[in-house]
């Protein structure tokens, strides 16, 4: 179905952080299927650990015990603030996971009968129904309305807009079961969290018992520089969720929750295909890797780079790119009002040899494998420029 305007590239093979196109031209890739290939394309060890776990068992139902799944139940647990799992294909899903567990909180432990889901503006949370509902721009609603009942919308970091909100909707008693919010806005524009407004978030939630929900789909499993993007906040979360990185390419996605929030009882919430054997199994190889390589501190090196390079590039072309930010490595190029739109650059830097995604459409994205090394880092900055150059 034409569900996408795909750029006229068909990619047939990955190395690392480089791809090569059917006609063998190879491009950097800063993409890395939007924050996907945490070790970048063809790893050789997530090849291996994957055919190893083919030639043993690749799918079973959740109706038995699936060592794979409790293992990496168990990986997530000890290195985040959760002490349960659940897991199944997608962000998407994974916020649906949470939509629902937030309902039943509401109902459970507030004694809410239409219990509200507060989301921030700007936010992504995927394409669900529920999911692109809780999303807070409405250029994903159009045409598919009515949308969901029970979803209010604040401006992020904005704590005074968020107190009124909240005083709003719990004026005439308790009508709040959870805030569903990203560290940092990925798909809405690279707009890292600010730690004093998350603080609040936390103080409020805890007062009235309201869930505190952080979707980790794009920043989480190491792609901050910490495992996790709240540990950049300061603050911690009731649930979270991931996907993305956390299979390497692999679909997975999970909710994880601290004891007092775990709410799912049998019956209530399943998935298919979720937690896998295969599934798992790339999901355990990716921590695995990422702590026997120790990619959490190579990002936190690679962040400085990029962020100075993307600075410095902001420095040379003013009238072009207005600043840069981000944390680890998800960075965002924001361009001036009178520049080329992100997707233009997009396109431009692909003529040049790089891939790169926008956020929105004044900002550019950078979101490469973890593996990436200083040489690339200064290669796609350097094309960057070049198609910045090329546009203007």
């Amino acid at each position: 179905m034409d569900t996408y305007a795909r750029y006229p590239l068909e990619l047939v093979r990955g190395r690392g952080v480089w791809v090569w196109d059917r006609e063998g031209r190879r491009y950097l890739d800063a993409v890395a299927g939007i924050a996907v290939c945490t070790l970048g394309h063809s790893d050789p060890v997530l090849r291996r650990s994957l055919c190893r776990q083919l030639r043993r068992l690749q799918h079973v139902s959740n109706l038995y015990r699936i060592p794979e799944q409790e293992a990496l139940a168990a990986a997530i647990v000890a290195r985040s603030c959760a002490d349960r799992v659940f897991f199944c294909n997608s962000g998407a899903e994974a916020n649906e996971a949470a939509i629902k567990l937030a309902r039943k909180h509401g109902h459970l432990v507030r004694g809410i009968q239409d219990p509200l889901i507060l989301t921030a503006k700007a936010s992504f949370h995927g394409r669900t129904l529920a999911a692109v509902t809780a999303t807070g721009q409405p250029k994903y609603h159009e045409g598919f309305e009515p949308m969901v009942q029970g979803f209010r919308y604040f401006p992020y970091n904005d704590t005074a807009a968020f107190e009124a909100l909240l005083a709003e909707c719990e004026a005439e008693g308790p009508r709040v079961a959870a805030v569903l919010v990203e560290p940092l806005q990925g798909e809405g524009g690279v707009n890292p969290g600010d730690p004093a407004f998350f603080q609040r978030l936390r103080e409020l939630c805890d007062e009235r018992r309201i869930l505190l929900i952080f979707d980790e789909v794009q920043i989480g499993v190491g792609r901050s520089g910490r495992w996790w993007g709240y540990e950049r906040l300061g603050v911690e979360p009731d649930a979270f969720t991931a996907a993305k990185g956390l299979g390497g390419g692999i679909p997975i996605g999970a909710l994880a929750v601290k004891a007092h929030a775990d709410h799912f009882r049998p019956g209530e919430h399943a998935s298919t295909f979720g937690g896998n054997p295969f599934a798992c199994r790339a999901g355990l190889t990716v921590i695995e890797e990422i702590e026997q390589r120790g990619l959490l501190e190579h990002v936190r090196r690679m962040e400085a780079l990029l962020a100075e390079a993307l600075t410095d590039l902001a420095i040379r072309h003013p009238q072009l790119v207005e600043s840069a930010r981000g944390w680890g490595l998800l960075q965002g190029l924001v361009l001036r009002e009178q520049a080329p739109t992100a997707a233009e650059v997009v396109k431009a830097a692909m003529a040049e040899g790089l891939l790169l995604v926008p956020a929105g459409p004044k900002v550019v994205r950078l979101v490469p494998p973890l593996v990436i090394r200083p040489r690339h880092i200064r290669k796609a900055v350097k094309r960057l420029e070049k198609a910045l150059m090329a546009l203007a």
